[in-house]
């Protein structure tokens, strides 16, 4: 008769031998966005890519007819192709017919795959899309319809649907981007590349609204000071400008540019 130990022991194996199983293949499959196990059948197309952006990025080249582009309805994908054994099922964590995990993070909601769990993905019901992070890094506004980082929760300028629209700059749609995003003072977002590039041609306000990205103060100071050592010539001394010559005399200028320029 088989002992309790030996029974025990027997389960014991089975188990690791299951986790063993599943863990074949972690990390070897996927695509340059994402690391994971399978792939999906696009519903909108009947064909198969390794994830939603690879898709987007095929259906949405040069190379595609404009009036065939599509980016794919993320909600709507229903069956998803083993990358080990090729079983095509439901959309599901672990294969019917292998068995094999398909990928460490799991999103039913958003029929989501990732085996890079150090992204510490989370599902939030507010935006209705997994993001990174880690959720208690973030919260949901309710007003911006969107998530913010805990260090700016309480004093951020809220803007409806703030992130719904494309980058400024780039314009590439936000709100799913897969890129770093920056949050203006005056509560305009773009990604943080974007950013960057604009800061390094010397371009410090919203592409927006126009208003300083940073603290200006010093720069004004400095202006003010530069402005105030430089004396005003003889001619000009306490003397007002007619405004309404001024603006006649630069209509005239930039009228007479337009007419040189246009052919």
């Amino acid at each position: 008769m088989e002992s309790v130990y030996e029974s025990q022991s027997s389960q014991a194996a089975e188990v690791n031998h299951d986790e063993k199983l599943r863990n074949v293949g972690e990390g070897e499959f996927g695509c340059s966005h994402y690391r994971r196990r399978c792939k999906i059948r696009a519903p909108c197309c009947d064909e198969i890519f390794d994830c939603r952006h690879c898709h987007n990025e095929a259906k949405n080249s040069v190379e595609v007819d404009v009036q065939k582009r599509h980016d794919i309805p993320r909600r709507e994908i229903k069956r998803v192709i083993c990358s080990l054994c090729s079983t095509e099922q439901d959309v599901q964590q672990y294969c019917t017919n292998c068995g094999v995990c398909m990928a460490k993070y799991f999103c039913a909601k958003c029929k989501f795959f990732d085996d890079d769990e150090s992204k510490s993905q989370f599902h939030c019901d507010g935006c209705g899309i997994c993001r990174t992070g880690g959720e208690e890094n973030f919260f949901h506004c309710n007003k911006c319809g969107c998530c913010y980082s805990n260090w700016c929760k309480g004093f951020h300028r809220c803007i409806e649907k703030a992130m719904h629209h494309d980058c400024p700059v780039c314009f590439e749609y936000l709100f799913d981007s897969t890129k770093d995003i920056s949050v203006l003072h005056c509560g305009h977002t773009l990604h943080l590349d974007c950013l960057k590039e604009m800061e390094s041609h010397f371009q410090f306000s919203c592409p927006v609204c126009s208003k300083s990205i940073c603290d200006m103060s010093k720069l004004w100071e400095k202006l003010d000071q530069e402005v105030a050592a430089t004396p005003m010539p003889e001619a000009y001394q306490n003397k007002m400008a007619d405004q309404g010559a001024v603006f006649f005399t630069l209509f005239k200028e930039s009228k007479a540019v337009r007419q040189m320029w246009t052919w």
